[in-house]
């Protein structure tokens, strides 16, 4: 059935095997890999986990970490929950997380309660707003930095594992050396004000790995999370690809539904369309025409490219997309099956959409 996403493990391995090599042999960090992009689909889970070079598995989702904590903890790996936790998931977060990213006092003191009523301590990684603006405690807010880090620290059911930080996905700030070293300073700072040895500094996600091919990931940084990088072979700094990696591991595949010629303006007053949105639209002439079965509750379609470079995408409704084939050496009819590569928004969208069979490469 279509539209379906093929996932090539295979691939996504040869991905992996590319993401160690840069984060563990050339930049001496751990690495833990985020399966929330594929949804923590079990046959690329089941290969993440089998992996020698990871050291932990991420989602921002409790009820992914839920769908193969088990098998990684068997694997001797641990499991993290990205997501700062809610108020409501505070038991399943201890029960199923090994470790969570946090940076509320309320919530530090939930989570103490609730590892003391499981009989367990809770791995804490504090996170640092260094500019992006997404979650964290503020880098110039000291009082409240060495607060949390005290107040986990004299927590009898958790412990102080590390701090992070989280950039570019909010912000779309680029981490660099200078604002990447202040976090290192923080480490620095937190392990001799309370003299204890933080286990992680975990410098960013994908957008950080370009540093270690440079040499300028501080020393101290010694853990990088990788979603995109595994997944597309993306450096999502500044896009580009990573030795060692390829991205069509994952490949987007829809039907035709219908074939004509038609304008390529729409006639008539222009006002907004199904998402509120004034598009527009380039006179092309009459052209060749085809929509596919698939459409924006399924899928990005800025973030997906033809197979057949011929094919444009002109736009697309909610369970509509249209295509301009006029161009295209092949000679298609209804019936017939278009491939995509798929960027990150449309990995999340196909992935997450029950509309999407999921299928992988043989």
């Amino acid at each position: 059935m279509y539209p379906r996403l093929i996932i090539d493990i295979d691939k996504l391995k040869r991905n992996l095997d590319g993401v160690a090599k840069i984060t563990k042999e050339e930049g001496g960090c751990s690495l833990m890999i985020v399966t929330k992009g594929l949804c923590a689909d079990p046959e690329m889970t089941k290969m993440v986990i089998g992996h020698p070079a990871v050291d932990f598995l991420a989602d921002s989702r409790i009820k992914n970490i839920k769908t193969y904590e088990k098998e990684a903890r068997k694997a001797g790996k641990q499991t993290l929950l990205l997501r700062l936790p809610m108020a409501c998931e505070i038991e399943e977060v201890v029960k199923y997380a090994d470790i969570s990213f946090n940076s509320e006092p309320e919530t530090l003191r939930l989570l103490d309660a609730e590892a003391a009523r499981q009989g367990t301590i809770h791995k804490v990684v504090l996170m640092i707003d260094l500019g992006d603006l997404r979650e964290g405690i503020f880098f110039k807010n000291e009082v409240d930095i060495y607060g949390a880090a005290q107040q986990i620290i004299e927590a009898k059911n958790l412990e102080l594992y590390g701090i992070a930080v989280n950039l570019t996905c909010y912000g779309a700030i680029i981490p660099k050396n200078d604002n990447l070293s202040q976090l290192a300073d923080w480490a620095e700072k937190i392990e001799s004000r309370f003299n204890v040895k933080l286990q992680m500094v975990s410098g960013g996600n994908s957008s950080s790995i370009y540093l270690i091919g440079k040499g300028q990931l501080p020393e101290k940084i010694n853990n990088l999370r990788l979603g995109e990088a595994f997944l597309l072979g993306n450096d999502t700094a500044y896009g580009a690809k990573l030795s060692g990696t390829t991205d069509d591991a994952l490949i987007l595949e829809a039907q035709i539904i219908e074939l004509k010629e038609k304008p390529s303006l729409p006639i008539g007053e222009v006002g907004v369309d199904a998402f509120g949105q004034k598009p527009y639209y380039e006179d092309r002439g009459i052209i060749k025409r085809a929509i596919i079965a698939i459409g924006q509750q399924d899928t990005d379609p800025g973030s997906m490219e033809p197979l057949d470079p011929k094919i444009d995408i002109l736009g697309a409704s909610s369970d509509h997309m249209i295509l301009d084939v006029s161009k295209s050496d092949t000679q298609y009819k209804p019936g017939d099956v278009l491939a995509f590569k798929v960027g990150y928004g449309g990995m999340l969208k196909t992935a997450t959409s029950p509309y999407v069979e999921k299928t992988y490469a043989r």
